[in-house]
């Protein structure tokens, strides 16, 4: 073996090692990296894919699925619909930051007439009012109205702290005009340190068999600690039906509720 070739064998080999180490150094950490909640495998103390555990994002198996109670469309003028679908979160302590909905719309021969997408979020535990205003539907009159989330539901976990401290209170509730153009009116508190923006505040009214007649909504750009306001809701014609019941949901995303 000449001096010339065991010189090469030695760049050769000194390069191979060179890159052997480099290339170690580059994929040990990848490989031996701690467990974490974005890894995509199941790992640590998860019980699913990078869900339940310490993960903030609750697995599928561990939630209950959110009851479609009912949902209507309620005329406001001819040819003009609000749409309400009644919701039910059983979950307690989860909630959904985002998530994408379809109405669709049927004629007294379920003949299909209408759709209406959209985008919301979920709170924890309780009842939800979707509320989508001012569809036009022409000369067809909707009999039935169908509602469906349109994508698997990313269900994230709260701290029982933070709700048991946000409470939202609703009084005062006085409806009047019911035979020309109704008008309704409420005081809704924030009862709680948190900055609450972004708040729709929902309003469905019943008969005396708890049917429900009519619904509205207003918004409110934000609610501060201790912050008490008036709402109003209007409709443009007379209700078909004496109203005995009147139900106020504010809804908010609890994910942008911060303490001040």
């Amino acid at each position: 073996m000449t001096w010339a070739f065991k010189r090469q064998f030695l760049y050769v080999f000194i390069l191979i090692l060179f890159f052997s180490v480099f290339g170690f150094l580059i994929i040990y950490p990848r490989l031996n990296k701690a467990p974490s909640c974005m890894d995509g495998r199941q790992n640590g103390n998860e019980t699913g894919v990078d869900c339940g555990g310490s993960c903030v994002n609750a697995c599928l198996a561990q939630v209950d699925e959110i009851s479609v109670l009912w949902a209507r469309a309620f005329r406001v003028v001819p040819g003009r619909y609000n749409a309400v679908a009644y919701l039910e979160n059983h979950n307690k302590n989860t909630a959904i930051d985002k998530i994408t909905y379809r109405f669709r719309f049927a004629d007294s021969n379920n003949i299909y007439i209408g759709k209406r997408e959209g985008v919301t979020y979920v709170p924890p535990s309780g009842k939800i009012a979707i509320f989508e205003p001012a569809i036009d539907l022409g000369n067809s009159v909707p009999v039935y109205t169908t509602f469906e989330f349109t994508q698997i539901p990313q269900w994230v976990t709260v701290s029982e702290e933070k709700i048991n401290q946000l409470k939202v209170l609703v009084s005062n509730i006085n409806l009047s005009n019911e035979d020309t153009s109704p008008r309704l009116s409420a005081d809704i508190k924030n009862n709680s340190f948190f900055v609450i923006r972004e708040m729709n505040a929902v309003v469905i009214l019943y008969d005396a068999n708890h049917n429900a007649v009519s619904a509205s909504r207003t918004y409110l750009d934000v609610l501060n600690p201790e912050e008490n306001k008036v709402v109003n809701f209007t409709w443009p014609e007379p209700f078909t039906s004496l109203i005995t019941v009147k139900e106020i949901i504010p809804l908010y995303n609890i994910f942008s509720v911060q303490l001040k």
